[in-house]
């Protein structure tokens, strides 16, 4: 499980940064972009969503983990769903590895 949550965590950073670098497009902010992560971590937290907790990465911080779900959840269901199916074949590997 330790692995897994490194490479989970990794995968999530990854995934934030890139979105957040699309923020800007040739010197103009992209609101609809900024929106869509507003609404997604509001979501996420009004409903307690974390997705970090569900694979057992508790955090000390709160909320950390329901504004990292909601911007992942902002990118839209395609990006969660592979993001899923790779973490589920990666975890997979790890317990076959074993």
């Amino acid at each position: 499980m330790e692995y897994f949550g490194l490479f989970f965590l990794a995968v999530i950073v990854e995934g934030v940064i890139t979105y957040i670098n699309q923020f800007f497009v040739k010197g103009v902010l992209k609101w609809e972009m900024v929106f869509s992560i507003l609404l997604g971590v509001f979501v996420s937290i009004a409903y307690g969503i974390d997705m970090l907790a569900m694979v057992g990465l508790k955090t000390s911080v709160p909320l950390v983990g329901s504004i990292l779900t909601g911007i992942l959840v902002s990118r839209g269901s395609n990006y969660v769903f592979d993001l899923i199916k790779t973490l589920t074949s990666a975890h997979s590997g790890m317990k076959t590895s074993k």
